[in-house]
């Protein structure tokens, strides 16, 4: 094995060459490429480096990543910024950089299908292993499907002093905005106080029972961190929404319904007012320019997930990623049953959080709540309610409920004219239009509840007046 040849250096140089003279090929590369794949350690560093000049909306040439990389032995003894001039002065084609990637690609992995031989090898040689053959398949198993799903874990080492200069810089852009909130806004006032805006690399679950407004509550917050974006607002960003339940066509009615006061159901009659359709109109014309993409793929799979998310934050920038909801993703290769439906659900959950650390963006995913709510005198939701599996509550950084105390009260409607129903009406007017958030975990911050104005027939959220 130690024969074979498993690198192509040759191919590694053309494709940063590539990406050096134009950075707009890197579109061209394949969603699941990544710097690890890279034989050379100092072309990994490289790739990463022209990726995160990317993310910051600059140009990566040979002078900004020497900028980058000017303290870096490894860059320094490759040659340094004479070593990326040589990159791009050998630049053959700028068309072909997909095909170089796949060579990179397809070698890496037989890297690791070596190294997964040699690890199995060892460990059967150890005759005074614990360890049974059949647990050495296992092992070999678990390996060779991290690699072919692409979980396999990838180092993040991180001096402390690097941390705490990414703490110190988000508390200094926090400082500046007049929010004061680090990171994307969710449109509604006392959330973001609460949460200090949705923040990089976290999870965050909302749930709630039927008809509580789990996915009008997703839906108002993608918009309102799109639009920010779009109003040039420091705390918005662009957003893709993974609808699993709702039409792409369904969620931009409910949008529209909510921005231009007329119910989705009257638009999609066609019932609209001669008298608002031109303001009708000129709203569908704005809400066409943000950055707000919705995937509505039935069935779709966590690696779907990852590499459709991983392409929009690398083409479109986008800063916000929202499942709705996390019971309708597949896994990969799985079958739907109660006695691994657990495990699923951990293994989904798991895997959300790492994709929110990997694009080092928010995730938030809808999830139900199971039926034990109903069976209580108080419906609001506690963490011990959440649907099939304690990783949920375990994984988030954030879990809060939607609850709606007036969609409960409605349905035990008194006889009228009874003094019970007068009692029902006085109950009722304070808790029209009220919805609940319940902030019931924050790894940063404190728990709590929320009060917001909720429309039910524009599946609207809003900050209350007297907030």
């Amino acid at each position: 094995m130690s024969n074979m040849i498993l690198h192509n250096i040759d191919a590694e140089q053309a494709l940063l060459g590539a990406l050096i003279l134009d950075n707009s090929v890197i579109d061209n590369i394949p969603d699941n490429f990544y710097s690890y794949h890279f034989s050379a350690v100092i072309h990994s560093k490289i790739f990463d480096t022209i990726c995160k000049i990317r993310d910051y909306g600059s140009v990566a040439d040979p002078i900004t990543i020497t900028a980058h990389l000017k303290a870096d032995d490894t860059f320094q003894k490759n040659g340094g910024q004479k070593y990326l001039l040589d990159l791009v002065e050998g630049v053959i084609s700028l068309s072909n950089v997909s095909d170089y990637a796949n060579i990179i690609y397809d070698l890496y992995l037989r890297r690791q299908i070596v190294e997964i031989a040699d690890r199995s090898i060892k460990k059967t040689q150890l005759l005074d292993s614990k360890e049974k053959a059949n647990d050495i398949i296992e092992l070999v198993e678990k390996d060779l499907y991290d690699l072919v799903t692409g979980t396999s874990a990838v180092s993040r080492l991180v001096s402390f002093s690097d941390a705490l200069s990414e703490s110190i810089e988000s508390a200094a852009e926090a400082f500046k905005r007049d929010s004061k909130i680090v990171g994307v806004t969710t449109g509604f006032k006392l959330i973001d106080k609460s949460l200090g805006g949705l923040h990089n690399s976290d999870l965050m679950v909302v749930a709630g029972r039927p008809s509580m407004g789990k996915t009008a509550f997703a839906t108002n917050i993608a918009f309102n961190a799109a639009k920010a974006k779009l109003n040039g607002q420091s705390e918005g960003t662009g957003v893709v929404f993974f609808s699993l339940e709702m039409s792409a066509e369904q969620l931009a009615t409910r949008i529209l319904a909510s921005e231009s006061g007329i119910s989705s159901d009257a638009i999609r009659r066609g019932e609209i007012p001669k008298d608002s359709f031109d303001k009708f109109v000129s709203i569908s014309q704005e809400l066409e320019k943000l950055d707000l993409f919705i995937d509505d793929t039935p069935n779709i799979t966590l690696n779907q997930i990852r590499n459709r998310a991983r392409k929009l934050k690398r083409q479109r920038g986008i800063g916000l990623i929202v499942i709705d909801y996390l019971q309708l993703v597949e896994t990969s290769g799985s079958k739907r049953g109660s006695e691994n439906r657990v495990q699923e659900i951990s293994e989904i959950t798991r895997t959300l959080k790492g994709i929110a650390k990997e694009l080092n963006v928010p995730v938030l995913a809808l999830s139900q709540l199971s039926r034990a709510v109903e069976q209580r005198d108080d419906k609001r939701p506690q963490l011990s309610d959440l649907r099939e599996s304690g990783s949920i509550e375990q994984d988030a950084d954030v879990v809060m409920f939607v609850f709606r105390e007036e969609y409960y009260k409605s349905r035990k409607e008194p006889a009228e004219g009874t003094i019970e129903h007068s009692k029902w009406e006085s109950e009722m007017e304070k808790v029209y239009n009220r919805a609940e958030i319940i902030v019931a975990k924050q790894r940063h911050g404190p728990i709590g509840t929320i009060k917001l104005f909720f429309d039910g027939r524009l599946t609207k959220f809003g900050n209350l007046l007297d907030n």
